[in-house]
Formats: C-alpha cells, sequence, structure tokens
C-alpha cells in the first residue's frame, strides 16, 4: 500500500530564487503566441509573463525519466508517476517593469492524499511571492496533482459534453507540436508528455501529446488582452479540468463580465478542459 501520508511533512519547506525580467523571453513568447505587436503594456512583464523567469536548473545527469528533476529536494517525492499542473490563483499586485530585478519565495502550503476514479492522487498546493525592489509585486498559488499511470489498453474518457455558456470570444487554436515545443522551450520543462510522442503515448498511455497547462492558461489570458489591449489585471485563478492533446484543434472561449471576464477552453468534443475567472482593474 503506497503510503502518502509521510509526504506531509514536505509542508512549510521554502525556498527563494533571484532572477530579471529580461526582455528577450518576452519577445520569444510573443512570437510564440504570433504576434509582432502583442497587446500587452509597452515596459512591463505582460500578465502571467512571470512564468518565463525563475525557471527550473537541474542539471542534465538529474533528470528523471520523465524530464522532470528526480523525486525530492523542494517538491515532495512523490511516487506517483503522472504530474500535472491542475490549476491555480494569481494576484498581480504591482506592474513587473522590463529589466527589473525579482525576488521569488516559494512556501509548499499544503500535500493532501486523495483517492479518484484512477486510484490514488496527492495534491499539492505552492504559494509563490514574487517581489521587485518597490516590494510585492504578485502571489501566485500554484496546485499540482500526482496520479497514477493510466493502465494499458485503458480508453480516453467519453464523458458527455458540458453545457457550456454563450461565448461571447471563440478562437480555435491548432497546438502542434511545434507550439508545444516552442512554450516547452520558454519555459525550460523537460516533461517528455509535451514534446516526446512516443513516451507520452506508451509510456504514460495518453492519445498524443499534452497542451502545457500554463500554455493553455497563457492562451486564455491572450484571448481576452486580445479584446481589451493593454488591461490591468487584478486577479486570475483558473482550473484544468480535462487535458488537451496535439491531435485535434482545440477552441478557446471567453464571455466579459461586470469585472473581468469569465473565460474556457473546449476540448474538440465540446467539452470544458479549463475553466478561468478574471477580474480586470
Amino acid at each position: 500500500m503506497m503510503n502518502l501520508e509521510n509526504l506531509k511533512d514536505w509542508i512549510g519547506r521554502e525556498e527563494e530564487n533571484l532572477d530579471v525580467a529580461a526582455v528577450p523571453p518576452l519577445l520569444a513568447l510573443a512570437a510564440t503566441l504570433d504576434y509582432a505587436d502583442p497587446p500587452w503594456r509597452s515596459g512591463e512583464v505582460p500578465p502571467l509573463g512571470h512564468w518565463l523567469y525563475f525557471l527550473p536548473k537541474a542539471m542534465q545527469g538529474m533528470l528523471d525519466r520523465d524530464g522532470h528533476p528526480h523525486r525530492g529536494g523542494f517538491l515532495p517525492p512523490v511516487p506517483l508517476p503522472r504530474r500535472m499542473f491542475a490549476g491555480g490563483r494569481l494576484e498581480f499586485l504591482a506592474p513587473i517593469r522590463q529589466g527589473e530585478a525579482l525576488r521569488r519565495r516559494s512556501t509548499i502550503l499544503s500535500v493532501e492524499p486523495k483517492t479518484g476514479r484512477s486510484g490514488p492522487m496527492l495534491f499539492v498546493t505552492v504559494a509563490h511571492d514574487v517581489f521587485v525592489q518597490d516590494g510585492p509585486a504578485l502571489r501566485e498559488l500554484q496546485n499540482i496533482v500526482y496520479r497514477e499511470a493510466a493502465a494499458p489498453g485503458a480508453a480516453p474518457s467519453t464523458d458527455p459534453a458540458d453545457p457550456a455558456p454563450s461565448a461571447v470570444w471563440e478562437r480555435t487554436v491548432d497546438a502542434d507540436p511545434m507550439l508545444l515545443f516552442r512554450f516547452s522551450a520558454l519555459t525550460f520543462n523537460g516533461h517528455r508528455i509535451h514534446y516526446d510522442r512516443q513516451y507520452a503515448e506508451v509510456v504514460e498511455g495518453y492519445p498524443g501529446l499534452v497542451v502545457h497547462g500554463p500554455l493553455i492558461a497563457t492562451l486564455l489570458m491572450d484571448l481576452f488582452l486580445r479584446h481589451n489591449p493593454g488591461a490591468r489585471i487584478s486577479t486570475f485563478q483558473f482550473r484544468a479540468q480535462r487535458p488537451l492533446f496535439d491531435v485535434q484543434p482545440f477552441t478557446l472561449c471567453g464571455t466579459p463580465t461586470p469585472d473581468g471576464a469569465s473565460l474556457w477552453a473546449l476540448d474538440p468534443a465540446g467539452r470544458i478542459a479549463m475553466q478561468a475567472e478574471l477580474e480586470a482593474a
């Protein structure tokens, strides 16, 4: 029997990292999103652009079979093989200016074992507080889920489509291997499910390459900014409900609300893959 309760000893663990809000990664992000002139505030890091900084720096010899660093260290040594970004909540407290020195303090807030339809799971919540010279710039609560590997020959989910709300904005995205590779490179993400088709399909049992959760969130944020250039975002929260793959295009949807927007991504069957809520000043 797998003992996950002892991993609660990791609660409260902290680490700090330093970086600089350099411009070249932002230019690369704009190119990846197909912009010559992105709808961001001039001279600032766009909302969610902080994901291009504080990148993992594990040496090549320290990587595990899945492309992540060996289990342990800051995050707990979870024995479950599948690791996914389940969602998060962000508060944007102050602008991050391009070229500005950054400091991030990360704290493990919770480690929660659960049991789902696929077997044991573990949810880890990490708080990331990012500071600039003048003080706090943003606070992010990041939810990570660990799960069992898929059973050999397991069929993809065939749940019926959710009753999706009516969308004011829509955009179809073809998450082809080039887009996934470029986003992996931007975030220095070595997880093989995003670029190694044989590993994703044969080892982890997915029907194709997996679209990064942060990429879907970034695309949802981008959908809002395409229709509201230069908007000042105050909060953004999102929750992944099912994975998206490179085998078929998916749809980004959104509708304005009194405080900002409601956003969601639909898989090719019309099922909600990710939901997000955004508040703008």
